[in-house]
């Protein structure tokens, strides 16, 4: 087992939370790290970069590890890479979205 699959599984049995779980807080811990460090509070889509990158890079260490240990790539891994992605970066997108659709109501009263 790899060192990153290792520590996967000591922080799911730790935390006792599902992997989508952890995928979903690791998307919002990230979103809101970017929009505290790197926006200074402004939620934009640019804050979503980090969260793609870290989740992308998640995926990329679970394919190659179901790579390494089968010698081939598995539908199932990729589905599930897939289902991944989306967990954490689902909520950080629905903040970004409904932060753009608060500024578009607010530069229409205006």
């Amino acid at each position: 087992m790899s060192e990153y699959q290792e520590a996967k599984r000591i922080i799911v049995s730790i935390l006792e939370l599902s992997k989508d779980s952890i995928h979903m807080h690791v998307g919002l811990i990230v979103f809101f790290l970017a929009v505290v460090l790197w926006k200074k509070g402004s939620i934009e889509a640019r804050c979503l970069i980090p969260v793609a990158i870290v989740a992308s890079l998640m995926e990329i260490l679970d394919l190659r590890y179901d790579y390494v240990s089968l010698g081939h790539f598995r539908l199932k891994a990729i589905t599930a890479s897939i289902h991944d992605l989306i967990n954490t970066t689902f909520w950080p997108v629905v903040i970004v979205v409904l932060a753009w659709m608060g500024k578009l109501q607010n530069a229409r009263k205006a």
